[in-house]
């Protein structure tokens, strides 16, 4: 098997990963019942994006030296650019995975014992309203990680969509021009959309995510072919 079709192959795969988590990752409110379960899932779900990032840094390194030819090395700029939003991805992912399910239990616990003191027992040592306020701190940062590698994998796509462009004729038919020009302009509008505040809400951020993974499981089906 060839490096340009393990390259794609690990490309799909660690995007294949991130829309698994997508799809599983629970959402909506949370009952004290429901914590447990919560907590379990959440785990699962993140070990699965975890379990990702490697294939996505060698699917992105494979993409890199595939491009090697084309001008200015674009391609190893974009490999940069794009490592540096998998650590921002991996900081998100630590931080909705693995503290989050450690402050869901504290803040179950809080909200019973203020349910208990207002029928009349004793006080509750830690309120509520602290761990919620945990909870949103945990949460922005969390969104601020998200931000960061979506801005970065973004100019990532940017970056090599404008070596597959510039390098058409090199590449020929294998990494395509129109994947290129899509790769372009996905790029900037993400990256224009997020600094100007655009793509805030949780189901534009979303459809960025989606349609990243799009991109990359072209592309990486082009290598495969390759």
């Amino acid at each position: 098997m060839t490096d340009n079709r393990l390259a794609g192959i690990a490309l799909i795969a660690g995007q294949l990963g991130l829309i698994l988590t997508l799809a599983l990752h629970p959402s909506g409110k949370i009952t004290p019942a429901e914590v447990d379960a919560i907590v379990r899932k959440l785990m699962a779900v993140h070990s699965i994006a975890l379990a990702s990032l490697p294939f996505m840094i060698l699917g992105a390194l494979g993409l890199a030296r595939a491009l090697w030819p084309a001008p200015n090395r674009l391609s190893i700029a974009g490999f940069v650019i794009y490592v540096f939003g998998i650590a921002a991805i991996l900081s998100g992912i630590v931080i909705d995975g693995l503290v989050m399910p450690r402050l869901l239990p504290h803040l179950a616990d809080a909200a019973q014992a203020a349910a208990a003191q207002a029928r009349g027992a004793t006080a509750t040592p830690a309120s509520a309203d602290t761990w919620r306020t945990l909870m949103k701190y945990n949460g922005y940062l969390d969104m601020a990680f998200v931000q960061v590698s979506m801005i970065a994998s973004a100019a990532a796509i940017a970056a090599w969509s404008c070596a597959m462009i510039l390098g058409a004729t090199t590449f020929g038919k294998v990494l395509s021009r129109a994947a290129g020009v899509y790769g372009l302009i996905l790029g900037v509008l993400v990256v224009v959309g997020l600094v100007t505040g655009a793509f805030g809400a949780e189901h534009a951020i979303s459809i960025v995510v989606f349609g990243q993974a799009s991109w990359f499981i072209v592309v990486g089906s082009q290598l495969c072919r390759r």
